[in-house]
């Protein structure tokens, strides 16, 4: 059975908790190596790697909650700029961080490997 999310369902499935330390800026690294969607163009599975730093303002990320939001990706056709600037757009929707970086390395396939880097601090606009 295939469970379609839509943008805003997809990003209910983050779950947050009271960062107890908003006073101190300190990054939070998160390594997700099994991360997976689909080429939109071949239907192939892409396969990457995703590291998240961010210094955490009021909220952080509970890490279960980000396991299944990564993978309600898992059968969606997406090119690899569009699903790492939606991942970002939906951290910082949820949490309001101080900062935040997104550094998505995806296998190479064709010969060809594609590391998408973005980031977003407090005083951009989303």
């Amino acid at each position: 059975m295939t469970i379609s999310y839509t943008p805003e369902s997809r990003r209910e499935l983050l779950e947050t908790f009271t960062n107890e330390f908003p006073h101190r800026d300190y990054e939070i690294e998160i390594i997700c190596p099994e991360f997976t969607s689909v080429c939109p163009k071949t239907g192939q599975p892409d396969f990457g790697e995703l590291t998240f730093n961010y210094i955490a303002a009021e909220k952080c990320v509970e890490l279960k909650s980000l396991k299944n939001y990564l993978q309600s990706f898992r059968n969606d056709g997406i090119f690899y700029e569009n699903v790492s600037n939606s991942i970002l757009d939906d951290l910082v929707a949820v949490l309001d961080p101080t900062w935040i970086q997104l550094t998505a390395k995806f296998s190479a396939r064709g010969g060809i490997s594609t590391n998408v880097i973005v980031e977003w601090a407090q005083d951009e606009e989303l």
